[in-house]
């Protein structure tokens, strides 16, 4: 509700003595006035202009200047430039989680569809309406908020079918080696050969659809038969392959294994719109592999990698394709080597330019590097604590990073309460706008987890379930080099047995001549036709013996 809106007050309504109404009026006003904000002026006037959007925007909240909230004042993100990315920073229960829940409910209404990946599982209530209460219609009231409850369309998911979501699983080849490198926490050198073992895979047409896949080639790389097939580009060192293997053993032993493999998801699906016309919200529910931080952070920058391949180029549009929001944004930055974060710079450099808009949530902005905080434009910055000299380093380094402000930044960051928050983001110039101090809007879905009976209905009930719910296991590098490896112990088998029969002839054809120096009557028994037929046929049941006993210990080792 605007100052103007306000109703009159029940002193004025209801004197006792009409007489004295009119002189009490005044009074009356001028007790109220401090409970409604004066209209804004000065430099909370030019910070509202600001703000002022000519096309479509998201409401984000209501100006704070000098104490007061502003509802007349509104603090807005304007909808094409939402595709420029964006931080939400603030310290732990400052209401990041809110802000993108306020952001992606308007997205979706707009008809962009949303990504959200849901770390502690509390996100999935954008599904339901939210619950009204006081609180909330206090807030509205506050803001100038028009609040109705609200559900929005809402598509779950869950990592390589860990909790109740739509199984989303990769292939080895698609996630790459640096990817890859990252999780397993490979060093430079270790990186290098496990892309020269991608090379390898590729060029011998060795589809690497599982982790097993790249065992079996790491396997056969350092083996005797395939150690020459590396030697013309630098080869494989037994001391590194041996630390890929542990690596992959130990990260199939974390329950990881179930994350790679088929059918592989079609990042493409983030990209649709429900009947209605409002965005879809794609949810990637994570508790499940909340304590394999590393895995679902990295997996996180793999839809993204694959939605820039896979996408055309379109440059600026009215609305984006799609916003991304990669939340606890640090943990993908933590020990990442120089090719892997080179990587997320060029890719979130150049995604713009396909529609899709990338906000990092994380603590403060010194958690994402220098070249990547350099392309988020739009700004929604909670309270930061200074409890520690290096809490007070970390809030004079975000301080900088904001545009000249008559604010005193410092004081109002770590003076800012729950649901508020300093902004500044992209005008529709792309220019940046002033920076403004704000009292954020309250979510319209529900702000907490769903109901676990609806959302494994939603699940079971999407159009998707059917078509990734299901691991295959169809034939690649694994199944192949385990039948050439097969093939070709049976190969050396054959000719080892073919080898001792060899032998065994022409030992018994060394013993014949000494049989002729017996007395006359062996000779002439040796000469005989049926002392020949009997010793072929000694011969070759010995020949068989001798080769079953060979093929029957190979069985048996296999």
């Amino acid at each position: 509700m605007s100052v103007s809106e306000q109703p009159p007050a029940p002193e004025a309504a209801g004197s006792a003595d009409p007489a004295q109404a009119p002189a009490e009026a005044p009074d009356a006003a001028a007790a109220r006035a401090p409970e409604a904000p004066a209209p804004v002026a000065g430099p909370a006037a030019e910070i509202a202009a600001g703000y002022a959007f000519d096309g479509a925007a998201l409401d984000l909240g209501a100006l704070l200047w000098d104490g007061a909230c502003h509802p007349d004042a509104p603090i807005r993100i304007p909808l094409p430039v939402l595709n420029r990315h964006g931080l939400v920073a603030g310290a732990t229960g400052t209401g990041k989680t809110k802000t993108l829940q306020l952001i992606a409910e308007q997205l979706s209404s707009h008809g962009v569809p949303v990504f959200l990946a849901d770390i502690k599982g509390d996100v999935s209530g954008i599904s339901a309406p939210g619950a009204d209460g006081e609180k909330v219609r206090a807030r509205a009231a506050e803001v100038g908020q028009e609040w109705r409850a609200t559900g929005f369309p809402c598509e779950f998911y869950g990592l390589g079918g860990l909790g109740s979501g739509i199984p989303v699983r990769a292939t080895v080849t698609s996630f790459g080696p640096v990817l890859l490198s990252k999780v397993l926490r490979l060093n430079q050198t270790q990186e290098q050969s496990l892309g020269l073992i991608f090379h390898y895979a590729d060029a011998k047409g060795l589809e690497l659809v599982d982790l097993k896949d790249l065992r079996a080639v790491v396997a056969f790389l350092v083996s005797d038969t395939g150690k020459a097939e590396l030697k013309g580009i630098g080869g494989l060192s037994t001391v590194t392959a041996g630390v890929i293997l542990r690596a992959l053993t130990a990260f199939e032993q974390q329950g990881a294994g179930g994350f790679f493999g088929e059918p592989e998801f079609d990042t493409g699906e983030f990209l649709r719109t429900a009947a209605d016309g409002r965005g879809i919200v794609s949810v990637l529910e994570l508790p499940a592999v909340q304590d394999k931080p590393q895995l679902f952070s990295t997996f996180l920058m793999w839809m993204l990698a694959d939605l820039f391949n896979d996408l055309p180029e379109v440059g600026d549009l009215e609305k984006p394709k799609l916003v991304f929001f990669f939340d606890e944004a640090h943990l993908l930055f933590n020990g990442a080597s120089k090719a892997f974060l080179e990587s997320i710079t060029q890719t979130v450099r150049l995604i713009r330019s396909k529609g899709i808009g990338v906000f990092f949530v994380t603590q403060t902005p010194k958690d994402v590097p220098s070249d990547v905080l350099a392309q988020l434009g739009n700004r929604v910055q909670h309270a930061l604590r200074a409890f520690t000299p290096d809490d007070a380093k970390a809030l004079k380094a975000t301080v900088r990073t904001f545009p000249n402000s008559p604010y005193d930044l410092e004081e109002v960051l770590t003076g800012l309460g729950t649901g508020e928050a300093v902004v500044t983001v992209l005008s529709e110039k792309g220019a940046p706008t002033p920076v403004a101090a704000t009292r954020l809007r309250a979510p319209e879905s529900l702000m907490g987890p769903a109901d676990a009976a609806a959302l494994d209905a939603a699940v079971k009930g999407s159009p998707l379930y059917g078509r990734y719910a299901e691991a295959v296991d169809r034939e690649s590098a694994y199944e192949k080099l385990t039948a050439e490896q097969r093939a070709a112990e049976a190969a050396a088998l054959e000719a080892a047995a073919a080898k001792e029969a060899e032998k065994e002839a022409r030992r018994a054809g060394a013993r014949a001549p000494r049989q002729k120096e017996e007395p006359s009557l062996a000779e002439q028994v040796v000469g005989s036709g049926v002392f020949t037929s009997l010793a072929r046929s000694i011969g070759t049941q010995l020949g068989r013996e001798i080769s079953r006993s060979i093929f029957g210990t190979a069985r048996r080792r296999r």
